[in-house]
């Protein structure tokens, strides 16, 4: 325990210490913290609607133009972790995008563990999705490994917008920028089930996010991977993949079996969770976590 208390520097401000190095967080922060979180998450879904139109949602007119205004939030979102960074006085180690999980260390396992994990997870739909697919396996391989699909996928705005625009600029924003924010107050275990909900508060139109268990998970991936990209490829495959057809599945001709892939998927995926999701694996110690010095295991080895 001595040693993993060791990954944790000490921050670098006097008024943040007590006598004995232990951080202490100053006063304000948690208002701070939230507040910004607040005004980040308005900012994104705010630029969504600065466009008007009497276009559907779906319309390439209206996608392309949503891509624009949330790019640049986006893109300007780091702004508002160096700003609280400066009012606050927290001072670490990691650099401002070590901690937004933009790393190299460490970067094969976070895109590999966290990904196969969530597919495990989602093994009924996927036995669900083999059994009903007419393609046969190598069918499937060749239209994988054929540019002119790739081409094809990236033409399509919708396409374009649910499997790369929005779970790389959301996860950016809701994971990579409000989960440094967050973890100094809050503690690495409340900030997973808070920042849902400023995910919730900003897409008010989908009350549903507030009680989302992907969320969760999601801020979990991240605060013990330390990277961005393993929450946005799993973001990415679930929007892929959708809510479960639990419906479907119970009127499947072979519904024994696509149920038990439904029970095996979420039994394997809760004997996997802690072991995939072991710090150890993608290099101590994970940025983010060194914001507090009361870490959780999912900041310890």
């Amino acid at each position: 325990m001595a040693e993993e208390k060791d990954f944790l520097p000490n921050l670098l401000t006097e008024e943040m210490k007590h006598s004995n190095g232990d951080f202490v967080a100053p006063d304000g922060l948690c208002w701070l913290s939230v507040l910004s979180c607040l005004l980040l998450a308005c900012s994104y879904v705010g630029s969504l609607y600065v466009w008007r139109s009497d276009l559907p949602r779906d319309h390439p007119t209206v996608i392309k133009r949503r891509f624009t205004s949330v790019l640049i939030v986006s893109g300007l979102s780091p702004l508002f972790v160096w700003a609280w960074r400066e009012f606050t006085g927290v001072r670490t180690g990691p650099s401002l995008l070590a901690l937004m999980g933009i790393r190299f260390e460490g970067l094969i396992p976070a895109v590999i563990l966290p990904l196969a994990l969530t597919m495990v997870l989602f093994l009924g739909p996927l036995m669900q999705l083999a059994m009903d697919c007419p393609w046969s396996f190598m069918d499937g391989m060749r239209v994988a490994f054929d540019p002119w699909f790739w081409m094809l996928c990236f033409s399509d705005m919708r396409w374009l917008r649910n499997q790369v625009v929005a779970p790389l600029t959301e996860e950016l924003v809701f994971r990579a920028c409000m989960l440094p924010m967050l973890v100094p107050c809050a503690g690495p275990s409340i900030a997973i089930f808070t920042c849902p909900l400023f995910f919730g508060v900003a897409h008010f139109h989908h009350v549903i996010e507030l009680l989302r268990f992907r969320q969760g998970t999601l801020s979990g991936i991240f605060l013990s991977a330390g990277h961005l990209m393993g929450p946005v490829l799993c973001h990415s495959f679930c929007n892929y993949m959708g809510f479960p057809a639990i419906s479907t599945a119970l009127e499947h001709p072979h519904r024994l079996t696509v149920l038990s892939s439904y029970l095996l998927g979420v039994l394997l995926f809760l004997l996997f969770l802690f072991p995939f999701t072991d710090p150890s694996y993608y290099g101590l110690p994970t940025p983010v976590c060194t914001l507090t010095s009361s870490p959780s295991s999912l900041c310890l080895s």
